[in-house]
């Protein structure tokens, strides 16, 4: 898989002298994570938002922080409401060593027979999957096979997804992904994640606040696909 690197520097414009560094073409960002105290950075602008909008998925980034590369997830982004560009990002310091917690999306891939063939209507249901691995196992997303929905009524599980032995599932293996059904409207079929031990590490999305983020709208890290 090919390595996703960005470069930044330490950076000590803070609160809303940050939208002047925006200006400036930098891309403000905090650095963080367990045992690590927040450090804001700096980017360049174009080259950093060139190299995010091709991140597809949860994956691990090598953040070179003058001079010292370290391994992290981007964790959190703010856009610009109405231009669409970056405002901030961060970027959460993982340790190898330790495992995680993380959603990842759901990609559907393929064609239901009973929907080309039957006029069945493919219901939706969980976009995420939580899962359990080292950082060093990751994967960036997963694969649900529409073409295994050959009759109406049939679904798709959790349990039908495949994924390498290094990874563990958390999410419950009856939830639904998809299902055909002769419904014409959409259904919700997601529930509500329960909650996890603090024996691993909890990637939840979030942001460190800093100031001088009006108008701005959060978009999530991981994604699943090019936009």
């Amino acid at each position: 898989m090919e390595t996703i690197a960005i470069k930044a520097t330490k950076r000590t414009v803070l609160g809303k002298q940050v939208n002047q560094l925006r200006r400036s073409g930098q891309l403000p960002g905090v650095l963080y994570g367990p045992g690590v105290a927040p450090q804001p950075i700096q980017m360049d602008a174009r080259e950093a938002s060139r190299t995010i909008r091709h991140i597809v998925g949860m994956r691990l980034i090598d953040l070179e922080v003058e001079g010292v590369t370290q391994k992290v997830l981007l964790h959190d982004l703010q856009r610009d409401a109405i231009r669409g560009n970056f405002l901030h990002a961060d970027f959460y310091v993982v340790d190898m060593q330790r495992p995680i917690r993380v959603r990842i999306p759901i990609n559907l891939v393929g064609t239901s027979f009973a929907v080309v063939s039957l006029s069945g209507v493919l219901v939706h249901g969980l976009t995420e999957l939580e899962i359990e691995c080292l950082p060093g196992n990751l994967i960036p997303s997963v694969e649900a096979d529409l073409s295994a929905l050959k009759e109406i009524g049939s679904a798709l599980h959790v349990s039908d997804l495949y994924l390498p032995p290094t990874i563990r599932v958390l999410t419950d293996a009856g939830e639904q992904v998809a299902r055909v059904t002769y419904q014409a409207k959409e259904e919700d079929l997601s529930t509500p994640v329960g909650t996890v031990s603090s024996e691993v590490e909890v990637i939840e999305k979030g942001k460190v606040e800093e100031e001088g983020e009006e108008g701005a709208v959060k978009a999530p890290a991981a994604k699943g696909g090019k936009k």
